[in-house]
């Protein structure tokens, strides 16, 4: 740019000086501004001292004027710039014939050099203009990026203060669900593997657990874009770079306990035609199901820890997916499990070191698969509820009293050694455990008179039976008095018999079931014939029940044991019942 362009630029006051230097025919205005490049591009301080080089510069500038003059000449609307250059041609050369040439040449040159450094003293003026225009912009720009640095600071701190906060919430609700809502959730799937009526659905803790995943997995997110921006520019003091390592590690490891604990199994094992769950025989085929709350997608295997040594035969591995969940869920399904007793040693089976019946021995199924999803793995496990491993069905009665004495008292599924000091039972929990087996084979549990029937049996007549307790050994291995069987065999074939013969009398409240002898004739005393009632009976190992009715005056008993009772006797016994009422 010339410096002729640059005065135009310059506020009116600076130009106007500029433009009165050219108001004068010494030197016109529109020769200043048609021969700007030419005329900026010659030393005149030189030809102010130097003559022939003033003599020079006067020729070349004729020439100038007539080549200007010769454009204008071509051009249809400069008439008036075509006549002007004519004039200033015609006034520069009258001007040598009145004044020696010299001199002419001279004086010419000397008022070119002095407007040339007039001009370069408006320029620097300009320049001085611009330096101060620039130095407020600089100011401002100062004071624009101090606020846009301190809003940045502001919204930097706020945004990680928010992540901070979230992170917050997300802990108080991790510690709910994982520390309270999953502990009461396994535990009742524990209650309910003995016949209690707990609800254990999986959908709201799967609804929970994968809203707050994927609540962390978007923070995940912002964190990395976080990163992002660090990668683009920082500087010191970045609250990005001091506090978003700390939260990037609380965000992993709350993902790490959620994920963590959202691998459960959901159905415990159990054999088709089994005496429960939990009761797995060797050589026969057995189904568990695992299931992952926070709808991830892993193959997974399932080793055992165990007591004896077992082979475990079927399809080990097996992908998490929805198509074998009945609500929902990733769940990996294992129908077709077997366990083989594995051999060791001189060629027998696996011993247990314990001095433990095999029905006491307590195994775990545990399975384990791996998490990968954006950068983070996770090694995850989980297992089922201890299980008791038979070899033939006649154990099948001893283990079930095993899984049912473990899980109404031990809420650490870990805890397999637990037979080798088994605590005793109070008798609220006995007397609960007891009805839940009830409801499960007969749609009804005990009441609490038949509940106290049972307790003055086994601690006699008491005030409150809430501080008495029952041991493993009283409950399993000894034998009632004036008995060959133990409180658990008699019990149990009460269960089958009424699971198998008498559940609808049972249901709709027909039997009495525990009420004593003596209790018994009270209530049938005075009655009017036909009256009657049935109670389970106290002398027979393989579940009996006693038919006691009213005639002329007297109370007649009758017991009824397995071995008499076929399906259609027991409905001639109902048309009896509606018979009498």
């Amino acid at each position: 740019m010339t410096q002729w362009e640059r005065l135009q630029q310059l506020d009116t006051v600076y130009s106007q000086r500029a433009f009165d230097l050219y108001n004068r025919d010494e030197f016109p205005m529109e020769v200043r501004h048609y021969l700007a490049h030419w005329i900026e591009g010659q030393d005149w301080e030189r030809a102010s001292r130097d003559s022939s080089q003033a003599a020079f510069l006067f020729q070349v500038l004729l020439e100038n004027l007539d080549n200007q003059f010769s454009r204008f000449a071509q051009e249809k609307d400069s008439f008036l710039l075509q006549r002007n250059f004519r004039r200033y041609k015609q006034n520069f050369q009258v001007s040598v014939l009145l004044l020696p040439k010299l001199s002419l040449y001279t004086c010419l040159c000397v008022c070119v050099c002095l407007f040339v450094c007039l001009f370069k003293n408006i320029i620097h003026c300009f320049i001085w203009q611009v330096m101060e225009h620039s130095i407020r912009c600089l100011e401002e720009q100062q004071d624009e990026f101090d606020f846009k640095y301190q809003t940045h600071l502001m919204d930097c701190e706020n945004f990680l203060s928010d992540i901070s906060a979230m992170l917050d919430a997300a802990d108080v609700l991790r510690s709910a669900l994982i520390d309270e809502e999953l502990v009461d959730w396994k535990r009742r799937q524990q209650k309910s593997c003995i016949g209690a009526p707990d609800d254990t659905s999986l959908e709201h803790l799967e609804k929970w657990f994968t809203q707050i995943i994927e609540c962390m997995f978007q923070l995940q997110k912002f964190l990395q874009k976080l990163d992002e921006l660090v990668g683009k520019m920082t500087y010191d003091n970045d609250p990005i770079l001091v506090r978003k390592p700390p939260l990037k590690s609380r965000v992993d490891t709350l993902l790490t306990h959620l994920i963590k604990s959202s691998f459960v199994v959901e159905t415990q094992p159990s054999m088709p035609q089994g005496r429960g769950p939990l009761v797995l025989r060797t050589n026969v085929q057995f189904s568990v199901k695992v299931r992952s709350d926070s709808n991830i997608i892993q193959r997974i295997t399932p080793p055992m820890k165990l007591f004896r040594k077992f082979n475990v035969l079927g399809t080990l591995s097996k992908a998490l997916n929805m198509a074998e969940s009945m609500n929902g869920g990733m769940v990996a399904d294992f129908r077709h499990l077997t366990l083989k007793d594995q051999k060791v040693g001189g060629g027998g089976k696996g011993i247990n070191d314990l001095s433990l019946s095999v029905t006491e021995e307590l195994h775990r199924i545990t399975f384990q698969t791996q998490f990968d999803y954006q950068g983070l793995s996770v090694p995850l496990e989980t297992s089922s509820l201890p299980v008791v491993v038979v070899s033939n069905s006649s154990q099948q009665q001893s283990a079930w009293a095993s899984v049912l004495w473990f899980n109404m008292l031990c809420s650490d599924p870990k805890n397999v050694k637990f037979f080798e000091t088994s605590p005793a039972a109070t008798w609220p929990q006995f007397g609960e455990m007891l009805s839940w087996q009830f409801l499960s084979c007969g749609k009804r549990g005990l009441d609490s008179d038949q509940l106290e029937t049972l307790a003055i049996k086994l601690f006699g007549k008491q005030q409150s039976y809430d501080s008495c307790k029952i041991s493993w050994t009283k409950f399993s291995k000894e034998n009632l008095p004036d008995t060959n069987f133990t409180l658990w065999v008699w019990l149990d074939g009460i269960l089958t018999l009424v699971k198998l013969y008498l559940s609808d009398l049972w249901s709709d409240g027909s039997i009495m079931g525990f009420v004593s002898k003596g209790k018994e004739r009270l209530l049938l005393k005075k009655k009017q014939n036909g009256t009657f009632l049935l109670r389970f009976s106290e002398s027979i190992k393989d579940g009996g029940i006693t038919f006691s009715w009213v005639l002329e005056n007297r109370v007649w008993m009758t017991i009824y044991v397995k071995k008499q009772k076929k399906q259609t006797y027991f409905f001639n016994l109902t048309q009896l019942k509606i018979m009498f009422l």
